[in-house]
Parts: C-alpha cells; structure tokens; sequence
C-alpha cells in the first residue's frame, strides 16, 4: 500500500468473498503446521509498493534467498486502485499469493472462508516480538486466532495554522487538547471570522467516534453500538459546528486530499496529518508551514488511532514452511526498521520505537513530529472495527450528512447507520 498517512486513511477497502471462495484453493493443506524445512517457490504480493520501494524489496527477497537456500520468491506488486477486487477474484479462483499484503479489513472476509493462516497457532514463538496492539489488529471478533503478522503502523499529530487562531484572538501557543477545548476553539473562530474560516474539514467517521471513546461493537463483533448516548452526543456537537460554519460546508463531500489542500490554502484551521505533510508545507506553502503548528490528536480515551498494515500467508499455500519464515522475515524488526528509515512509518515490532531515532530530537519539526508519533503508538489502538467495510462507511456518512443538514436528528440519523451496517454485517457470514 503506498506509505503516507493518507493513503493508510484509505486503506480500509471493502471486501466480499463469493460464497465459492471458502475453501477454494484447497489442496487437502489447510493444517496449521508451518514447521518443517524452509524451502521451496512462493509468490509475495504488495499492495502499490514497487514504484518507490523497488531495490528495498529486491534485496530483501536476496537476502531471504541465500539465508535459506533452496528457496526462491516471485514478487508480484498490485495498483492501488482495485486491490480488494484483485484479492477476491484470486481467492474465488483459487490462486491467491502465499504472502499477501493485507490491511485488517482484508484479512476479516480471508480468514472467516478459511484462506488467512491462523498465526496464533502456526507462528506462535514469534508473537512476542511485536506490540501487543499491533498483533491483535488482525484478530476478527467472533473468530479465536491472529491472520496476519502486523507490518508498519502510522498516525499522526492534529497541525494547526497559528496565524488563523491569533487574528481570531485565540491563544496560537495553547492549541486544544480536548473534545470540549475544539469545540469551543472551533465556534470562537468562526465567530470571529464571519464563518469564513472553519477549524475542521471533515465529517465524523468511524474511528472518530473511537477516539471519543464510543462502544463502537458489542464485544461478541455481532452488532454495532455507535449509537449510544455519547455517540449521539459527538454527532450533535458536530451538528453545531456545522450550523455555525466551524466545520467547513463542504465537508460533506470532503476526502483526504481536498482536506489538506483546504488546510493548505488557510481555509480550515487544523488538519490531521503526519512527518510526511511537514516537506509538503515547505514546497507548497511557506507562509503556512512558517505558521505550522503541531499538537497531538485530541482522545478521549487516552488512546490515539493507528493505521496498520499485515502481511497474511495463505492457509492454503503448499509451502507453508517457507511462507511463514518469509512473512516473518518481511516484518522482523531489523528489516521494519530499514523500511521506517526509508519512509515515514513506523515499526509494529516491540522496542524499535525505543530506537534512537524515534527518541532523540536534533532540533528540526520532522524529527519533533516523528518522536511524538512512535510514543504515542505504543499504546495506540486501531479504531475502525475489523469488519468495519467501504459499503459501511458510506452508510455512516450518509447517515452522518442527513444529521448534519438538519433531515434527520443525531440520534435518528445514528440509528439508521447502525441498521444499516447491522445488515451489512449479516450479509458477510
């Protein structure tokens, strides 16, 4: 998948397997028993990575190669744009990579027709060597098991653009730090602005009511619960802000990349983002990168949200031995390392964000940036539910703008969502 903090925003892509895809591929090797000598031809598959990434993977796979000889790895790397229709259609034909790229999202349809190695019992001994968080991204609820090996995580600070809070007479060096503070700060600016500068360019997704500390699921994944009192409440709030112009009109219909060009051009006031938007300010707008403020992102639970990648290994695969060992290998921490130092993302194994260069400063907002982000991922969580799908996320939004336009009221429109996703959620198995 292509490694900036939008593009793992994006990553959560919907999936539905046909219902002749469970078991498809079968080969009489669906055991969990990866042990056994590491040899053998298998097929890797990114998701849009050779591009950038080409000699990375290259000498990887090399390497992997004369550790263990005997083996050989065909590297296959997907577009971005089809991705999940390219996995369906090789699960369903029976001819889905050994190794496979994956986000969580993915793994969830996988795992449930049997296609996705269950790593809690094929890989146990390596466990350990991740963050705890990180490995149980790939857990499906309703399900015992883990489905992929975490890869790279990202997330990000809230930035923030000084200028726009001093001329509306707000405090630059005191950005907000809590729901109540954004909220306040947000109505204070458009106030003074007439409306014509919002603070927010986007809706309330998913992950946003997470971060609020909603019950988003029951605990048994069988229903949705973001219609609760506290989600009503942030849906409500949001529904002020927008009756005031503090969240931008057009946020409807925003995406990641209209937001940041709002941000870029002064027309919002904060914008998520990650180390990797500091060098784009620079290019693309001085003045605002001059003006750049960086706080973190605002929780209610204590708790940012992280993206994460996974690499799966087809349970399927007739050299499960060589699968396992290459998966592993790819996500070790010695080679997520070189890869974080490559790109700004993050390690999912333990320790490595107590390396040095997730600690120590040497004076410039990128390091600032970077330093801040690996602290606050040892304890992060990825919000957006497993089987939290495209088609669900267009739900909410939907549900999300009728509130926001007055059609429907918050709770109304928050019951809705929940019907609906309910019914989606039915339709997976």
């Amino acid at each position: 998948m292509p490694v900036s903090r939008r593009a793992l925003v994006a990553a959560a892509v919907c999936l539905v397997l046909p219902l002749s895809a469970c078991g498809s591929g079968s080969d009489g090797n669906s055991s969990t028993d990866a042990s056994g000598k590491v040899e053998g031809d298998i097929t890797f598959q990114t998701w849009n990575l050779r591009a950038n990434f080409k000699d990375y993977f290259e000498g990887l796979i090399a390497d992997f190669e004369k550790e263990y000889p005997g083996t050989e790895v065909k590297w296959i790397d997907q577009p971005a744009e089809g991705y999940a229709d390219k996995i369906s259609a090789d699960a369903a034909g029976g001819t889905l990579p050994d190794v496979v790229n994956v986000s969580p999202d993915l793994v969830a349809p996988l795992a449930k027709a049997g296609l996705a190695l269950d790593l809690d019992k094929a890989a146990s001994k390596y466990q350990e060597e991740y963050l705890e968080g990180a490995w149980a991204s790939h857990r499906i609820p309703g399900m015992t098991g883990t489905y992929a090996f975490p890869w790279y995580l990202n997330t990000g600070p809230l930035f923030y653009n000084k200028a726009l809070f001093k001329d509306a007479g707000l405090d630059a060096d005191q950005p907000p730090k809590t729901y109540d503070d954004l909220f306040a700060d947000a109505l204070a600016l458009a106030d003074k602005t007439d409306g014509k500068v919002a603070t927010l360019a986007n809706v309330p997704t998913v992950e946003d009511f997470g971060r609020y500390g909603v019950e988003l699921m029951n605990k048994e994944g069988t229903a949705f619960a973001f219609n609760d009192a506290k989600g009503v409440e942030l849906l409500t709030k949001y529904k002020e802000l927008y009756d005031a112009k503090a969240l931008d009109p057009q946020a409807l219909t925003a995406t990641p990349e209209s937001s940041g060009k709002k941000f870029l051009t002064g027309a919002v006031a904060m914008n998520p983002g990650s180390a990797l938007d500091l060098g784009n300010f620079k290019k693309q707008a001085p003045n605002l990168y001059k003006n750049i403020g960086i706080t973190d992102q605002i929780t209610s639970t204590g708790h940012v949200n992280m993206y994460v990648m996974g690499v799966m290994v087809n349970a399927q695969t007739k050299k499960k031995p060589a699968a396992v060992a290459f998966a592993h290998y790819v996500t070790d921490a010695a080679h997520q390392m070189s890869f974080a130092k490559k790109v700004a993302i993050f390690p999912s194994t333990a320790g490595s964000l107590d390396d040095p260069y997730f600690t120590q400063e040497d004076g410039t907002d990128e390091t600032r940036v970077r330093i801040a982000a690996a602290k606050s991922l040892k304890t992060a969580v990825n919000y957006t539910p497993v089987l939290f799908s495209e088609q669900m996320k267009t739900a909410l939004r939907n549900e999300v703008a009728k509130a926001l336009q007055g059609k429907e009221s918050p709770k109304e429109a928050l019951d809705n969502a929940v019907k609906a996703c309910d019914t989606l959620l039915q339709q997976q198995g």
